[in-house]
Order: structure tokens, then C-alpha cells, then sequence
């Protein structure tokens, strides 16, 4: 009788040590399973921003395209959209303290960089333009991202490469992104 209570006893000792085992085992895998998301959406929502930012600067060239438009200068001490540079109320697109600004103001009375209301996070904007192309390079998250695109006019010749369409601005054809087309 002695040695029959002491194997149940055992037996209990054993099952409870095995699903010990179990547990932690379990526990293990959960936590190595939430680490891998965590980097996994981490590295997506990096992605994502970068992404949006270079295709928010896209939209707003293609929207602006049309003659004498568009224009790469300097603001804010470093390089500068110039959107709609023939109207009165002109918008800028630059990069200031860390985020991606954008000002709309009276072209008599432009207002300091700091006024501009802050977009997303980005470190750096660059711009450079080879006669039709237009290159932005944008760096968000410690990551660089450039986009060439073709715009449709001429840019500081002011001449319109396609068929004008009145009050409508044209829409670039080719843009790339990282290489691949848009």
C-alpha cells in the first residue's frame, strides 16, 4: 500500500514537472512570436511612411504641373518645392526640423519657414531637375528614397510638351520609384 501511494505520487509529480515543461515551452514560442511582429510592423510602418511621403511629393508635383508651375528653389535653408509659382497664393514644400512642411501664402508677404504646417516626419528633402526630370530624394527614418519624374512641362522654359488642356493641369506619364514604375 506504502509503495502504491508513493507512485501516485510520482505519477502526480511527473505530470505536473510535464506540463511545466509545456508551459514554459509555450511561453517561450509567444514571446518569441510577438517579438517578430513587433520588428515585423516596425519595419513596415517605416516603410510605409517613407512611401507615402515620396508619393505625397509626387501628387503635388503632378498636380502643379503645368507651365511655369513648378519650380526647385531654396527655403528654410535647404531645397524647396515651389508649387503653383505663378499664382498669387504660391505653396512650398521643404524640409524643416525633422518633418516635411508645407506653407501656402501670400507670394507679396511670404511667411518665415517655422509658419508651415508640418506634414509627416522626414530628415531631408532633395531636389535636383535635368531638364524634363524632376528627382526628389527624400530621407524618413534613417532611410534614403528617390523618385524621377517626367514632367509634362517644361519646367523653367515654361512650354507645354502636350496638348493643352484648358484649366486642367497635366498629370506626368513616367515616374519611377526605387527603380520601379509608379
Amino acid at each position: 500500500m506504502k509503495q502504491s501511494s508513493v507512485k501516485h505520487h510520482m505519477d502526480g509529480l511527473i505530470a505536473l514537472l510535464l506540463f511545466g515543461v509545456f508551459a514554459a515551452c509555450v511561453l517561450v514560442v509567444l514571446l518569441t512570436g510577438a517579438d517578430a511582429y513587433r520588428r515585423l510592423t516596425q519595419r513596415d510602418q517605416t516603410a510605409y511612411d517613407q512611401r507615402t511621403c515620396i508619393q505625397y511629393l509626387a501628387t503635388r508635383v503632378r498636380q502643379a504641373d503645368y507651365a511655369g508651375g513648378i519650380r526647385v528653389t531654396s527655403f528654410g535653408g535647404g531645397d524647396a518645392l515651389l508649387l503653383n509659382a505663378d499664382s498669387e497664393y504660391p505653396t512650398w514644400l521643404y524640409c524643416q526640423d525633422g518633418y516635411l512642411m508645407e506653407l501656402y501664402c501670400w507670394a507679396e508677404e511670404p511667411l518665415p519657414p517655422e509658419d508651415g504646417q508640418r506634414l509627416m516626419a522626414a530628415e531631408d528633402l532633395s531636389l535636383h531637375t535635368n531638364g524634363a526630370l524632376l528627382t526628389i530624394s527624400v530621407t524618413a527614418g534613417g532611410e534614403k528614397l528617390s523618385l524621377t519624374l517626367s514632367l509634362r512641362s517644361d519646367g523653367d522654359a515654361g512650354q507645354s510638351r502636350t496638348p493643352d488642356t484648358p484649366g486642367a493641369p497635366e498629370v506626368p506619364a513616367d515616374a519611377e520609384i526605387g527603380g520601379m514604375p509608379l
